[in-house]
């Protein structure tokens, strides 16, 4: 049973082989069939076009002419032609043998109107053909001399032409960019020109209105028309108007004087009757001078002289001087100029009648021996310091320094003494040379004491003026020999100079000239007892008086010529504790009070106005201010070069006018950026921190910090743009989070200035709390537990 199922399976196998092998075979045949007709389909497509191709058109060379043949036609034409090629040339007949075709020897006669069939290349043939092509490049080909020369000039002809496009490329980018250049320049000046043309058509109407204004004037002047307004009344006006005018009266009057009334009409200039005033006052004005001139003595006459050139010479001082105080000479330096001068190097005074502060050392009428001398060490400007306390020393007043160690304190102090020991005669000061020193200067450390002799001993000793130091850690002993041997100064720490007084070491009968450096240092280290009773040890008969000849500057200087002058005392401190001023008041005599650094910036006089804001938010800020209508002009100050160029353009585009002065600029450029800022023809300066110091120009009403300052001092002379010579002005800063290192130092200046308040951001910031840069509290640490 179970091999009966294998066979018929088997059979059932072999069946649909049978069937699968059939359907193949049908398919092959199929597909036989179809690529047979393509090909017949082709051939009776060749030979038609083969036909139509020898039916057509073809050129005479005998007569010149196209003509139709058909291919019986050419083949006598090809037997004619070999006729008269044989007639020319009878020996090509011989060697050229005519051809016999084939199917004439066969016998069998050749149909004119049957075409010849050529057949396509077969697929073996077209690969042969290829191969023997491949062969024939891959051989060497060997070029003549003419055929090498044409292909030079060939490649000689691409490359020309090849550069010729170059050219023409480039010369197209040129004219592209030329013309992209005028048109932006042409854009340029109509944006330019169209305010300028609306300000002329502005200019014109006012000048029309003020003609007719004038008309007008003069018509009431000299012919009395003087047109009334009318008044209209209102609807809702309840009271009643009793003026008319006589043109709203619609009687006609029947005298014909009234009716037609005459025109007075004058010519030339006059009033009623031809009187002219102007020229009235004239006339009598010129007779009462005449009068006045016969009258006067010559005295009279002299007198008048000196009162006008007195009167010119004060309007020439009230006249603005563009110049800066450098560019001046200093005889014409004006009280606006000094406190300029002052302003530019932190100088702040106290006290009536102070001298005016030294330019140079060649303008400070110190002596000759001197100024070489200084020359000489190489100080070739004088610090604030020295400027201000040198010339109020030469005048023998008393003196309270406020200022930094390393100020250059001590040239302050000593140039005056040195002139006035170099004015005494030498005699007198080698007879006197036992009755005590000139001068004591007392410091509060030996470091500092022996700081100041190393000065002094450069100044002094090529001027003969003998120095003694009296500083403990030295023997006693010594230093009282010589001071013995006679001295000019003596520089002394107190504990050391008092040891000295009291063992009869040292007199001071003729000391006119004390020194109190680093007095507040001396107060902290408890030297405020031994300080006044050194004072006390000072002779007391060349006092000065406490009255107002301590500052009156021409009886201190009778004074000061004198060998006997007033005492003078001088003290330099970097602070004001109450101990320094209590030992001031006591010993000092109308002193005059030099503040230099940031003791009285102008923040007194300069309302500062701060916003605390996001860098986008800047500029619309900017545009609310001036949109307010401030006068110019405005400085806006940023950090970076491009930053101000961007904004001036910014500012132009919005109808302001603006120009820029940074680092970038030339030296041309930054004079007429100034200029035309302080000429009027432009409002707004943006600059960088360039502008920042030094720099003078009248009358700025606002500030504007666009950008805040890397540091306090910078911000201190930006905002002192404004505010200057006694003025007021208002500075506005733009601070962002990326300043809150400026925070506590602004937020101090904020409340120690008593025009400007703090704003509640500023005050309430975390970094206003402490000052940068100090060690954190324990309350505000963070414990990671």
């Amino acid at each position: 049973m179970g091999g009966d199922k294998k066979r018929r399976s088997r059979s059932r196998e072999r069946h649909d082989n049978k069937d699968w092998d059939r359907d193949r075979n049908r398919e092959r045949e199929r597909k036989r069939s179809r690529s047979r007709s393509k090909e017949r389909s082709y051939k009776r497509h060749r030979s038609r076009s083969r036909d139509k191709y020898e039916t057509a058109n073809r050129y005479d060379k005998h007569e010149n002419k196209y003509e139709k043949h058909s291919k019986g036609d050419r083949n006598e034409r090809d037997k004619k032609d070999d006729r008269k090629r044989d007639e020319k040339d009878p020996k090509s007949r011989q060697k050229s043998p005519t051809p016999v075709d084939e199917d004439t020897k066969s016998g069998h006669k050749k149909e004119s109107s049957a075409p010849v069939k050529k057949e396509p290349l077969s697929l073996e043939e077209l690969l042969a053909k290829k191969k023997a092509e491949e062969a024939a490049k891959s051989k060497p080909v060997f070029l003549t001399k003419e055929q090498r020369a044409a292909e030079a000039i060939k490649r000689r002809e691409e490359e020309i032409a090849k550069k010729r496009k170059l050219q023409e490329e480039e010369k197209k980018l040129i004219q592209n960019i030329q013309t992209t250049r005028l048109e932006e320049q042409r854009k340029e000046e109509r944006d330019f020109r169209r305010p300028r043309d609306r300000e002329l058509k502005e200019e014109e109407k006012q000048k029309d209105k003020d003609k007719e204004r004038e008309q007008d004037a003069i018509k009431e002047r000299y012919l009395g028309l003087v047109k009334k307004k009318r008044r209209v009344r209102r609807l809702n006006d309840r009271k009643f108007v009793f003026d008319w005018d006589a043109g709203e009266d619609t009687s006609t009057d029947y005298n014909n004087i009234y009716k037609e009334r005459h025109q007075v009409q004058f010519f030339g200039r006059g009033n009623l009757a031809g009187i002219d005033i102007k020229a009235q006052k004239r006339d009598q004005s010129k007779f009462y001078g005449e009068l006045l001139e016969k009258r006067r003595t010559e005295a009279e006459k002299a007198q008048e002289k000196v009162r006008l050139k007195k009167v010119k010479r004060k309007e020439e001082k009230q006249l603005w001087d563009d110049r800066h105080w450098s560019e001046k000479e200093n005889t014409e330096m004006t009280e606006r100029d000094w406190r300029i001068f002052r302003e530019d190097y932190n100088i702040t005074i106290k006290g009536g009648k102070i001298p005016e502060p030294i330019r140079n050392w060649k303008e400070s009428g110190i002596q000759k021996e001197l100024l070489e001398i200084i020359d000489k060490v190489g100080y070739k400007e004088p610090t604030p310091i020295q400027r201000q306390a040198i010339p109020i020393g030469m005048q023998n007043r008393d003196i309270i320094g406020v200022a930094e160690t390393g100020s250059g304190k001590t040239l302050a102090f000593l140039i005056p003494l040195l002139s006035w020991i170099q004015s005494l005669p030498k005699i007198e000061r080698t007879e006197d040379a036992d009755q005590g020193p000139y001068a004591i200067i007392l410091a509060p450390t030996r470091e500092l004491a022996q700081q100041i002799e190393e000065e002094t001993v450069k100044f002094g000793q090529p001027l003969g003026i003998r120095t003694v130091v009296v500083v403990g850690g030295l023997s006693r002993e010594e230093q009282g020999f010589r001071l013995r041997m006679g001295c000019e100064i003596v520089i002394a720490t107190p504990g050391r100079l008092i040891d000295v007084l009291e063992n009869r070491y040292l007199v001071l009968n003729q000391c006119t000239y004390i020194v109190l450096d680093e007095a507040d240092r001396m107060i902290d280290l408890g030297f405020e007892p031994d300080v006044q009773k050194i004072l006390e040890h000072m002779p007391v008969t060349n006092l000065k008086p406490d009255t107002e000849e301590a500052e009156d500057s021409q009886v201190l200087l009778a004074n000061y010529n004198t060998k006997k002058k007033y005492r003078q005392t001088v003290m330099f401190t970097a602070t004001m504790p109450p101990a320094v001023e209590r030992l001031a008041r006591t010993y000092l005599r109308r002193p005059a009070v030099v503040y230099i650094g940031s003791i009285g910036k102008p923040v007194e006089r300069v309302e500062q106005i701060v916003h605390l804001m996001g860098e986008n938010d800047k500029r619309r800020k900017l545009i609310e201010y001036l949109s307010k209508g401030v006068d110019p002009p405005i400085i806006i100050f940023v950090n970076q070069k491009k930053g101000a160029d961007v904004l001036a353009k910014g500012l132009e585009k919005l109808g302001y006018n603006a120009c820029t002065l940074h680092g970038g600029k030339g030296q041309e450029q930054r004079e007429y950026a100034l200029a035309s800022l302080k000429s009027g023809s432009k409002d707004i300066l943006v600059a960088t921190d360039v502008a920042g110091r030094g720099i003078d120009i009248k009358d700025v009403s606002m500030v504007i910090n666009y950008d805040m300052a890397k540091t306090i001092e910078d911000y201190t002379h930006r905002i002192g743009r404004t505010g200057r010579a006694g003025k007021t002005g208002i500075a506005v800063s733009f601070c962002t989070n990326d300043d809150s290192a400026l925070f506590y130092d602004l937020k101090q200046m904020l409340m120690s200035s008593p025009v400007s308040n703090c704003p509640p951001e500023l005050m309430n910031h975390p970094e206003c709390q402490m000052k940068p840069n100090q060690p954190k509290r324990r309350r505000d640490e963070m414990i990671f537990a």
